[in-house]
């Protein structure tokens, strides 16, 4: 009798946190899907977009894996099925490896990524804002968004592949552009933005122009970000290994037959 509670016991508690895997597997997909619309981490990924479109869908596989785990516990726990409990062992087995090789390389090269992050915004400022469409567009809702302009600040525009000093040499007194989105006032029509975005390169740029620039802003964002993704984690880690140690008490019942 004793044995059947903590059979019992096992079958539910792994069949809720099959529940949890179902929701995180379907939220990394979610997200998945969120790196390719959000313009925050599109600008903040290497240069590549390969590499950008691997990341993204690597989290979809893992979501995919996680879900597909949960589906097998789930099945292998009500049909009492030892191959399916096998099954399942194996694959949560293969995302637990997965989620903490992931874990402990984000670690080791934190401050790695910190300064990718901030050459991939400082290069999309000096070489593919206005030559590259995708890029161009994401970076423009970056400094809408969060009230930003450049990666260190607005006078970064004065020497990028989006000027054309060559033009303005000719004149009396040169001037550079700062795109619209940098303008704090909310039509970048109004006739003060029109005149901000035109500034003297040694004159003081106007208030109508975001002052901060945009790598500040963008690696707090991350960083919140990933605070709740490591908490995620580990909560995920922590219900794997339990669920791990509970399915191959759970097989060895079903096998024997000692179940409630």
């Amino acid at each position: 009798m004793g044995f059947g509670g903590c059979y019992s016991f096992m079958k539910y508690t792994v069949f809720i946190i099959n529940l949890l895997f179902w929701i995180s597997g379907l939220a990394l997909i979610v997200l998945a899907v969120w790196l390719f619309t959000d313009p925050v981490f599109y600008i903040s990924m290497p240069q590549s977009q390969f590499s950008y479109d691997v990341s993204a869908y690597l989290l979809i596989t893992l979501g995919i894996l996680l879900f597909i785990a949960g589906s097998f516990g789930c099945c292998g726990i009500v049909s009492e099925s030892p191959l399916l409990l096998v099954l399942y062992f194996c694959v949560l087995l293969l995302v637990l490896v997965a989620e903490v090789s992931a874990g402990v390389w984000s670690y080791s090269y934190q401050d790695e990524l910190k300064d990718l992050i901030k050459r991939s915004v400082k290069d999309t400022v000096i070489n593919d804002y206005g030559k590259i469409e995708s890029r161009t567009q994401a970076f423009d809702s970056v400094q809408t968004e969060l009230h930003c302009c450049g990666a260190d600040g607005p006078s970064d525009w004065i020497s990028t592949e989006f000027q054309e000093l060559r033009m303005y040499l000719t004149l009396a007194e040169p001037e550079y552009k700062i795109p619209p989105s940098c303008c704090a006032t909310d039509d970048s029509a109004d006739p003060k933005c029109i005149s901000a975005i035109k500034p003297k390169p040694a004159a003081k740029i106007s208030d109508v122009i975001y002052q901060d620039g945009c790598t500040d802003k963008i690696l707090p964002h991350l960083s919140n970000f990933a605070f709740w993704l490591i908490l995620l984690n580990v909560i995920l880690i922590i219900s794997q290994l339990i669920a791990l140690t509970f399915s191959i008490f759970l097989r060895y019942s079903i096998k024997k037959g000692y179940k409630a």
